[in-house]
């Protein structure tokens, strides 16, 4: 096994993604978002299981008309697995393991990050966008509740570092 690269300079991968979110605006006319994807792959599923759900449930009246599927931020996240894949292939660090501090077992950690997995999910819901749609796309076009959300979110980060900084030693 070969030695794996160094992490990406974070300043030239923010430029990249600034560059990816202008992009996306000048292609598509949407910005960046991943929650809209499982929401569409989850109407799609429905659709194709019980037809008659879709038709009956507010929530899917937009999925009526259009194929769940062909959403083109479907289309984005699986760029989004075929990318990460690559990336981690190229770099040299594909590996099936399971990243986690001295003090910390793979289950725990699992665990830890399903949590922190669900507690994003319930709060993209109640933001009612992700935190790639709220930052970057909201933040983008200077939405008020947008840089809030942000404002919020790395107060959490920074309040919680210690704690987890702590499973990692």
């Amino acid at each position: 096994m070969r030695t794996p690269h160094a992490y990406a300079n974070p300043y030239l991968a923010g430029v990249g993604l600034g560059l990816v979110l202008l992009t996306a605006f000048v292609l598509t006319g949407q910005g960046l978002g991943a929650s809209g994807a499982f929401a569409s792959a989850a109407a799609g599923a429905v659709k194709t299981v019980a037809p008659g759900q879709v038709a009956a449930h507010p929530w899917f009246q937009r999925y009526l008309s259009n194929d769940p599927w062909a959403d083109w931020l479907v289309f984005e996240i699986a760029g989004v697995f075929v990318g990460a894949f690559a990336s981690a292939l190229l770099a040299g660090r594909l590996r099936g393991e399971v990243e986690r501090g001295p003090n910390l077992g793979p289950g725990p950690r699992l665990a830890f990050a399903a949590a922190g997995g669900l507690a994003l999910g319930v709060g993209a819901v109640l933001a009612r966008g992700c935190t790639s749609g709220q930052a970057l796309t909201g933040g983008a076009v200077l939405s008020v509740g947008s840089w809030l959300f942000m404002i919020g979110a790395f107060a959490a980060a920074y309040a919680v570092a210690p704690l987890a900084r702590r499973l990692w030693r």
